[in-house]
């Protein structure tokens, strides 16, 4: 907790509204400056200020924090903190704030008034009428009661269309390997495979954040496995999207409408989309309400109130309390914990229970709160506005268990041991997942060991995880295929376990690590030959730093 203080001066350094001022209102000595009462230059304003607010159009760096020498909050209303430095910040001390989810209602209701328009073919009968003619007969469309709307992505913006959909009489199937059965069933979702979604959707909307896993997860091959007449809504991500696919599934009558308020790139000026009939396009307005704009400034202000008089964090983006020193000292494990947790997701192919993370060494002496939140920030990527300290409370909403453990003593050569295991509460062949890391000279995240096989590999770059019976020949077909789609190897780890699981059948391990400039196509193609090989069980592509 931080020391309490009076005379507390907080500056708005954009338009925000009436609203959003008045919450500092109840603040005994609160002086608060307004934009336009800013005569001398953000940066001599921000000399003895407490806290800063701000939108979009502020870039809050280093430099201008080197002005606020008794700042210790940063307020940003909205979801992103691109123009903001929170590395500095945390190095000053000071506690960086956003407002995920404050805008998810306004989302949903774009979503589902979208999904409206395309049934019903609004915008159609909307241009026909102010052309003057009635075309009534050509417009018979179609109720989104019975149908069935696949969900890709079940966070706060996913699980608010759910809440909709059901009232108009849906059949809802969702994709979230981060959301529990529990919350699905709470919102009537039926969880499913994404291969399943895809297949069985009537109207299919898009809620995930981007990652590696996600870009282009709509493309030829999962439009091929679409309904005929699928609808889609994206008011997402624009990368989410192969446009080139989607345009041809249009044209083909594959897909029967889209509607996109999102794009690969903003402001939309040239598209293949133009002109067709059945695409609907809005300019990125998902979030665009002014009851969203009220309530992302008034929460904001509420956060950064609480945390001036009471000291209680909400929806912080980086570690409130620690020293530089600390901060120094934790950094490679947080570091560790990431990446551990983003090859932990993008491995284990199964929906998250349970998580049990593991501190062997001096680590567990340590603060270890921001290790565990950066740990599962890595696990929870693709979840919506996951970041190091809201982490933890994601997991809780979406009923996945942490449970934590810590060991001052470490086996083997390591000085501190990172150990993390995923749970899956389904009835799947892989029930549970656990790989282990530390960290070299100070600074190098690396792998150890995964399913007690050990395999030390560098946490880093471009890689692909391959399991695989251990019998000849299969080291030299992987290196084979990869070189015949140009893909150069950097780094090649090799574990096999020493026991068989029962069926007399070692497993082994490699961690091949590739070029980062190779194109994702090669990769993919790479990837769906090395899948077909016998010998080899599986095989995952995982993005790191």
């Amino acid at each position: 907790m931080m020391g309490i203080k009076k005379n507390m001066k907080v500056v708005l350094a954009e338009k925000v509204s009436p609203a959003t001022r008045a919450v500092f209102t109840s603040v005994a000595d609160c002086n608060v400056v307004t934009h336009d009462q800013i005569k001398n230059g953000l940066p001599a304003e921000l000399a003895d200020a407490d806290a800063l607010i701000v939108r979009s159009a502020v870039q809050v760096d280093a430099a201008l924090l080197g002005h606020a020498p008794k700042l210790r909050v940063i307020g940003r209303a909205g979801v992103g903190v691109d123009n903001i430095d929170t590395e500095a910040a945390t190095r000053n001390g000071i506690v960086v704030m956003n407002t995920p989810g404050a805008n998810a209602v306004a989302v949903a209701e774009l979503t589902v008034g979208l999904m409206i328009a395309l049934a019903r073919m609004v915008p159609r009968a909307n241009a026909t009428m102010h052309d003057g003619r009635w075309e009534k007969k050509s417009l018979q469309g179609a109720e989104l009661r019975g149908k069935k709307l696949g969900i890709i992505g079940l966070g706060r913006v996913g699980l608010e269309v759910a809440r909709r959909a059901r009232g108009f009489g849906m059949e809802l199937v969702g994709h979230d390997p981060f959301v529990s059965s529990a919350i699905a069933r709470e919102y009537g979702v039926r969880l499913a495979s994404l291969a399943d979604v895809f297949r069985e959707a009537d109207y299919l909307t898009l809620h995930v954040g981007l990652t590696p896993e996600t870009e282009g997860i709509v493309n030829a091959t999962s439009l091929a496995t679409m309904k005929k007449g699928v609808r889609i809504v994206n008011c997402a991500r624009g990368e989410l999207i192969v446009e080139e696919a989607l345009t041809a599934a249009l044209q083909s009558g594959h897909v029967g409408g889209v509607a996109l308020d999102v794009f690969r790139k903003e402001p939309l000026k040239d598209s293949p989309f133009f002109g067709m009939e059945n695409v609907i396009l809005t300019p990125h307005i998902a979030g665009s309400t002014s009851e969203a704009q009220e309530a992302v400034g008034i929460q904001i202000a509420e956060q950064v109130r609480a945390y001036l008089t009471t000291g209680v964090v909400q929806n912080a983006v980086n570690f409130p309390s620690l020293s530089s020193e600390e901060y120094t000292a934790l950094a490679p494990y947080i570091e560790l914990g990431e990446r551990l947790g983003k090859f932990l997701a993008a491995t284990f192919g199964a929906s998250v229970e349970s998580i049990h993370i593991s501190y062997s060494g001096h680590v567990a002496e340590m603060r270890t709160e921001l290790i565990r939140n950066a740990t599962l920030c890595g696990i929870l990527g693709s979840s919506e506005h996951v970041n190091r300290i809201n982490a933890s409370a994601i997991a809780k909403e979406q009923g996945i268990h942490v449970h934590e453990q810590k060991n001052a003593a470490v086996s083997g050569g390591a000085g501190s041991v990172l150990k993390l295991t995923l749970h899956t509460g389904q009835h799947a062949a892989q029930r549970s997942m656990t790989v282990s890391g530390t960290v070299l000279h100070g600074k190098s995240p690396r792998l150890l060991a995964c399913d007690g096989i050990d395999i030390e590999a560098p946490l880093d770059g471009t890689l692909l995880f391959i399991r695989n019976q251990d019998v000849p020949g299969v080291i030299g077909r992987i290196g084979t295929i990869l070189g015949e789609y140009a893909i150069n190897i950097a780094n090649f780890a090799l574990g096999r376990a020493e026991a068989s699981h029962g069926d007399g059948r070692l497993e082994a391990l490699a961690v091949v690590h590739v070029d980062a400039e190779t194109a994702q196509a090669q990769i993919h193609k790479a990837l769906e030959a090395l899948s077909k090989l016998d010998a080899i069980t599986s095989v995952r592509l995982v993005k790191l730093k």
